[in-house]
């Protein structure tokens, strides 16, 4: 391993802070947020203090800020970037057809709007994106999707574009769902199916370099084959990777996990229904699982990928499902070199035993992890200890993707409304605003922003909540 890989772990590492737990010593204001869950590996928790807390909540201001399209995913933020200019804190959203959007944190003013080549083609149509975009370590770029099957880097500086690759030979069955991330100077997707999953599609992961270039491409069916296939030249469809959270990166090692849908598995060149480890340029497995009920998955819709594999640290992944279950693995047994079926350390109910969808927010402290998550009727609170996730509290309010920020716990009712937490499970604060998705919010510089809206009710119009102090 030579030195600039190492020295890019160690960075990478100090942005993940999936070590350091709820320490929030970093000043209440400039920082980033570059990306979906805060950090490469998704932790959903931020160790910078925010400036908000349960005494100042009453405080906050809202602003609505019109959209030229939905949100159905996350904003990122950048603070104090130049933008047209001069300096700005900025808010960037990709809306559901592609459009990207910069807004100035501060005023709510759209600052510019990117719009892909191909946008009145697919505008109104199923054909979407819900990919949340990714900041380049410079600041001066940032990457988003588009339904045409691109990935576009766009200056933060006016929105050009500065290259667009394409990471699918049929955008039209293979939608880019899962929010992009970036890690060993790449950029990371992966696809997944439409509604109705219907075929032909597969779910890969694709490595982009910040140059425009598709590296690497892992198939999740005909693995056996390297780079972009025609979907239609495999004899197998589906097993999408469409999880919120996408590509996981182990801040230890660097590599990849993720986690397929429905499809089929023989544990070769198919991998349906899956946790699979990838080294660091997605080129080879390093670690696989899959239920032993794998088959009744497939055929009962019941997606083991529904969410991305979540690091739980001291040897464990979690693995949550459409089957209402979390599974939590052990990276040892999954680190083999043949497939095999079944092994988990242990099996507990998401917090109302139904589908889960989100991406949980992990806090590794000192005395181990603990993990939130929300699923359709419910939010919950576990311990790790041992290898099993115990309950710590419960609620019967559902919500999406959680974050934990500050010493708050953030969760998003699609049905409306943003429920504020304390981590004891004490709701302190609902933050009014209207319904949605996926979509799910980002608190940073004494601001909180959120995206209103689904992206299946096909609207050119939207809404991006932005709360402040003061």
């Amino acid at each position: 391993m030579n030195r600039s890989y190492l020295a890019a772990l160690a960075l990478l590492a100090l942005g993940l802070g999936i070590w350091a737990g709820s320490s929030h010593s970093a000043p209440a204001t400039g920082n980033d947020w570059t990306r979906f869950d805060w950090s490469p590996a998704r932790t959903g928790a931020p160790t910078f203090s925010t400036g908000i807390t349960s005494s100042n909540l009453e405080l906050l201001h809202r602003q609505q800020v019109q959209l030229p399209g939905t949100a159905d995913s996350s904003p990122i933020y950048l603070h104090a970037v130049q933008v047209g200019g001069a300096t700005h804190d900025a808010f960037f959203v990709t809306t559901t057809y592609g459009k990207t959007v910069a807004v100035d944190a501060a005023s709510g003013r759209i600052l510019w709007t990117f719009t892909p080549p191909g946008y009145a083609s697919w505008a109104g149509s199923p054909q979407i994106t819900t990919a949340t975009p990714v900041a380049d370590p410079s600041r001066r770029f940032v990457y988003a999707a588009s339904p045409g099957g691109a990935i576009y880097k766009l200056a933060v500086a006016d929105g050009r574009a500065v290259w667009g690759v394409s990471i699918t030979k049929l955008p039209s069955r293979e939608k880019i769902a899962a929010s992009l991330n970036y890690a060993n100077g790449h950029v990371i997707a992966t696809t997944g199916g439409y509604i109705g999953d219907a075929p032909p599609y597969q779910g890969h992961v694709a490595i982009v370099s910040a140059a425009g270039k598709v590296l690497h491409v892992w198939n999740s069916l005909c693995s056996n084959r390297r780079g972009l296939i025609v979907p239609s030249s495999c004899d197998a469809s589906d097993s999408a990777i469409w999880g919120r959270a996408g590509a996981v990166v182990d801040p230890a090692n660097g590599q990849l996990l993720v986690a397929t849908g429905n499809g089929p598995w023989n544990g070769t060149t198919n991998w349906g229904d899956a946790v699979i480890r990838l080294d660091a340029n997605a080129t080879r497995i390093v670690g696989n699982y899959t239920p032993t009920n794998t088959d009744e998955l497939d055929s009962t819709d019941a997606d083991l990928g529904s969410t991305s594999p979540f690091l739980l640290g001291s040897g464990y992944v979690g693995q949550g499902g459409k089957d209402g279950k979390i599974r939590v693995l052990s990276v040892k047994r999954m680190a083999v070199a043949k497939a095999h079926k079944g092994g988990e350390v242990s099996v507990t109910s998401t917090p109302s035993g139904t589908d889960l969808f989100t991406a949980p927010a992990v806090v590794r402290t000192a005395s181990g992890a603990r993990v939130y998550a929300a699923d359709n009727g419910g939010t919950a609170a576990y311990r790790l200890r041992d290898g099993h996730l115990a309950v710590v509290w419960r609620n019967g309010t559902g919500g999406t993707s959680p974050i934990v920020a500050g010493g708050l716990l953030y969760v998003y009712s699609p049905g409306g409304g943003l429920n504020v937490y304390t981590l004891t499970g004490r709701r302190v604060a609902t933050l009014d605003c209207g319904a949605g998705h996926w979509n799910s919010p980002i608190v940073v510089d004494r601001r909180i922003a959120l995206p209103e809206g689904n992206a299946n009710d096909h609207l050119t119009t939207g809404v991006l909540d932005i709360w402040r102090l003061g």
